[in-house]
């Protein structure tokens, strides 16, 4: 026992608990064992940071935050806008503390391979209000011309809720009222934060589909079960989706594109999101049908949730163009394409409806590409020329696609319906025409600065 006090020599370290710096004194009896501990710290703290991706959460979290201060600053947004940007920020805060165990290349909430976990949802019914929808509101869900930005989230699971009821899938497969209450909770807790692939687009989507559903006419030509398919599918349909393409996630050699073998991951992954919900007891608004007519459901949303990709465009347009002009409702070939086509109708129908309520669209869109191509070019993987923020404009990106893919494919479904010209072909045609104006005005400006540069530099020679 001897005094050797210099042995026993006192470390501080300095610690930040909830943003207060808190003092530790630890004594070591050797300089072996202080080393240790420096290098378990030291350890730890690498381990912290790879966890919770720490770097690459602030890197996006800011690229983020200035691209959306940049689009109040720059662009001068509707309030609307605005006070969705206000959302989109509050909820990337929270959004922070539910993203610390992911994965490097496309996160996911939830872990598939832990057997027995379970997914749910976050919130109870007690915190869903219900919302008396006024007569007018009930009358514009059913049009096109709805104005999705003025809704809060609740508001918009009232709306969805409505909708069953009103179509009269409630009654039909004998749901419980509060078990729809929670499944469309579950739902929307499980779409992420992305600047378009949201619960917002979710319920575009779904209302849209409604919309169809009253416009065309279709509680008259298809069956109740049908009807809850196209509905059930519309708000499922990108559930949980990541915020990047499937072009991506197949480059990237993503887990999910391991798991799908590069066979639509994100769609095979939506539909693995949709069917977990539904196995939650208090989610599952299916429960009280029969097994083997659920076994059919599950396998119509699953057909109807794939079509949605649009590497399968050509093929599932080309099918119905062989059967439009001889279409037959009690055909279930045929049902079953018509189902395929009006999903992709509604996935990508934001043309559709007026330009201050589809332009806010468009920028959202561009926004979600630039991120992935900016990941792109930081990974060296291929960059599509429509995502890339230094090649494309918002005239050039939605030109093409209204001309070539929207107004194709919905002048087809006139065919059957020729009822959806005046209300949503014709929008289409506006739009293509309003954005080809501002293709000219750009070219105009383009080619004066051209000219203009040009004569400065003519102008330097002479001197």
């Amino acid at each position: 026992m001897g005094s050797g006090s210099s042995s026993y020599a006192p470390k501080t370290i300095y610690l930040d608990v909830d943003g207060k710096v808190q003092k530790v004194t630890c004594v070591f009896n050797s300089t072996e064992k202080e080393d240790m501990f420096q290098n378990v710290i030291s350890q730890v703290a690498e381990q912290f940071s790879r966890a919770f991706r720490i770097n690459e959460l602030k890197t996006e979290v800011t690229n983020r935050l200035a691209m959306l201060e940049k689009r109040v600053e720059l662009e001068g947004l509707k309030v609307v806008e605005i006070e969705k940007c206000k959302n989109d920020l509050k909820k990337l805060r929270d959004e922070m503390t539910s993203r610390a165990g992911g994965r490097v290349n496309c996160p996911c909430k939830y872990n598939f391979s832990d057997d027995g976990k379970k997914l749910t949802p976050r919130r109870d019914v007690p915190s869903y209000p219900k919302y008396t929808l006024s007569q007018e509101t009930i009358e514009a869900l059913k049009k096109p011309t709805f104005d999705v930005w003025h809704w809060e989230h609740n508001e918009m699971l009232s709306c969805l809720e409505y909708m069953y009821h009103d179509l009269g899938l409630v009654k039909e497969f004998n749901m419980n009222p509060i078990t729809l209450k929670r499944w469309l909770l579950g739902i929307q807790e499980n779409y992420r934060i992305n600047p378009f692939h949201n619960f917002r687009h979710c319920f575009c989507v779904s209302q849209m589909m409604y919309g169809m559903i009253h416009l065309c006419n279709l509680q008259e030509k298809l069956t109740l079960t049908d009807l809850g398919i196209l509905m059930t599918a519309a708000v499922c349909h990108d559930l949980d989706h990541p915020g990047y393409n499937n072009t991506y996630q197949i480059n990237a050699r993503t887990e999910l594109a391991v798991r799908y073998n590069d066979i639509s991951p994100l769609e095979n992954h939506h539909c693995a999101v949709a069917f977990q919900i539904l196995s939650l007891p208090e989610c599952n608004i299916f429960a009280n049908v029969d097994p083997e007519a659920f076994k059919q459901i599950r396998q119509a949303i699953i057909t109807l949730i794939l079509a949605t990709d649009m590497a399968r465009h050509g093929e599932i347009l080309d099918s119905f163009k062989h059967k439009v002009d001889n279409f037959d409702f009690t055909n279930e070939e045929h049902v079953t394409c018509l189902k395929m086509v009006l999903i992709k109708c509604c996935d990508i129908s934001n043309e559709v409806r007026p330009t201050e309520v589809a332009e806010p669209w468009v920028d959202c869109l561009l926004e979600e590409y630039f991120i992935q191509s900016d990941r792109e070019k930081s990974e060296g993987l291929p960059v599509a020329p429509f995502m890339d923020r230094d090649k494309v404009t918002k005239p050039t990106a939605q030109i093409g696609f209204i001309k070539f893919v929207l107004i194709p494919m919905f002048e087809t479904v006139m065919k059957l319906f020729p009822q959806i010209e005046e209300i949503m072909v014709q929008p289409l045609r506006d739009s293509r025409d309003h954005y080809e104006e501002l293709k000219q005005i750009d070219d105009a400006m383009t080619e004066a600065q051209k000219k203009k540069t040009e004569n400065m530099s003519l102008g330097g020679k002479k001197k």
